[in-house]
């Protein structure tokens, strides 16, 4: 997922949480999802850029037409 805005980057990190899960508040991805340093159910790029990339997907899905 790539979100764009003003301040995106902070509010994104406030929303996913420590690194650590058993430091990450309730209420947040990490802090209600995650069990496990290195086994987070979600990750933030340090980097604001996007990158091109292919769905692994992309085979196996048909557009209605």
């Amino acid at each position: 997922m790539g979100w764009e805005g003003v301040g995106v980057v902070d509010s994104a990190r406030k929303l996913i949480g420590e690194t650590d899960p058993l430091q990450a508040e309730p209420g947040i991805i990490r802090g209600d999802l995650a069990v496990q340093t290195g086994r987070n159910i979600i990750h933030g790029s340090d980097s604001p850029e996007l990158c091109e990339w292919d769905s692994a997907l992309a085979s196996w899905l048909r557009l209605r037409e």
